[in-house]
C-alpha cells in the first residue's frame, strides 16, 4: 500500500488555510466568512493529524478535537449573532451594519 507523505497534507493544508483567509478578507456577507472560517480551522486540523501521523503522537487528535469544540461554539454564537443583527437591521450586509453609529 502507498503511503502518502507528510508533505502533501501540509500542502493541501495551506491552500486550503489561504483561500479561507482570502475570503475573510474579500467578502462581505458574514454567512461566508464563517464558512471560510470554519474552513481554516479544518485546514489546521488536517495539519494536526497529519503532523501527529508523522511523528506517531496523537497529541495531534486531541488537538483536533479541541478545535472541533471551538468551531462548534463560534458557530453557534456568530450565527445567533448574525440572527439579531438582521433583526435590528434587517440587513446582513457587513458594509452597511456598523453597530457603532446611531
Amino acid at each position: 500500500m502507498l503511503a502518502v507523505p507528510t508533505a502533501n497534507y501540509l500542502i493541501l493544508s495551506a491552500i486550503l488555510f489561504t483561500i479561507g483567509v482570502t475570503g475573510v478578507l474579500i467578502k462581505r456577507n458574514p454567512i461566508v466568512i464563517f464558512m471560510c472560517i470554519e474552513l481554516m480551522l479544518n485546514a489546521v486540523n488536517l495539519s494536526f493529524i497529519a503532523l501527529g501521523r508523522h511523528f506517531g503522537q496523537v497529541a495531534g487528535q486531541m488537538y483536533v478535537v479541541f478545535v472541533m469544540a471551538v468551531a462548534a461554539a463560534e458557530v453557534a454564537i456568530g450565527l445567533g449573532i448574525i440572527v439579531a443583527i438582521f433583526r435590528t437591521k434587517e440587513t446582513i450586509d457587513m458594509d452597511e451594519v456598523n453597530l457603532m453609529k446611531f
